[in-house]
């Protein structure tokens, strides 16, 4: 229903890059109208970059500041982007990869900073991020390894991060211009409580009656 919200916004406004769906874990499917960023999906991206930067790492005399260096001139062909038809979207979800601390290698930091960046960059008219858990905290060396299988999901650090990335999400949303006509939803998914917020809805209210995702997206449309 929240996809199906999102895409009927985008016909209805139809704007480049002015509708995002982004997701921590498999992308659901979608209208071709949204502009979409998951972390699953760039997976292999992903594994090319930890490649590069552990075979950067291993070289004698590698600080943090020269992997840095390095990292800010890559390009999208250099982990596997080239084949994709929107240039814009590509720079994009490199410069997400290469500048964002654990983006990388953890799903709730994907989804937190790709929201950052694309209210930060594209000032959307509609942006729909989902959290899903992400890997257990192990060692550096580890989590810089480009395989992950086996890796164990860390299902409380995943719901805290996602807790916290949905109030960053709202603070970074009042930076923009028009944040007093915006409007914002935050659910536990498949959880009985939401928060929303938008002028339509009365300020330090709480509900207690039976109510669905249906009637929230009525409030806030």
């Amino acid at each position: 229903m929240l996809l199906d919200a999102v895409a009927a916004r985008a016909k209805a406004h139809p704007a480049p890059y002015g509708h995002w769906y982004i997701y921590g874990g498999e992308e659901a499917q979608h209208d071709l109208a949204l502009t979409v960023v998951s972390y699953a999906g760039l997976a292999p991206v992903r594994a090319a970059l930890l490649r590069k930067m552990q075979n950067d790492i291993s070289r004698p005399g590698m600080g943090p500041e020269t992997l840095r260096t390095h990292m800010a001139v890559l390009r999208p062909s250099d982990v596997g982007l080239e084949k994709s038809e929107d240039e814009v979207l590509s720079r994009f979800q490199l410069k997400l990869l290469t500048e964002g601390s654990g983006t990388q290698i953890f799903s709730t930091t994907f989804a937190q900073w790709a929201a950052r960046e694309s209210l930060r960059r594209a000032q959307p008219l509609t942006l729909l991020v989902r959290f899903a858990p992400r890997q257990r905290q192990k060692p550096m060396n580890e989590l810089l390894s480009a395989d992950d299988k086996g890796s164990e999901p860390d299902l409380i650090g995943s719901l805290v991060d996602g807790d916290m990335g949905a109030y960053y999400n709202w603070i970074n949303q009042q930076r923009l211009p028009g944040a007093e006509q915006s409007s914002f939803l935050v659910w536990f998914e498949n959880h009985s409580s939401a928060v929303v917020i938008g002028p339509s809805v009365p300020r330090g209210t709480e509900s207690t009656g039976d109510t669905d995702i249906s009637q929230w997206l009525s409030w806030i449309a």
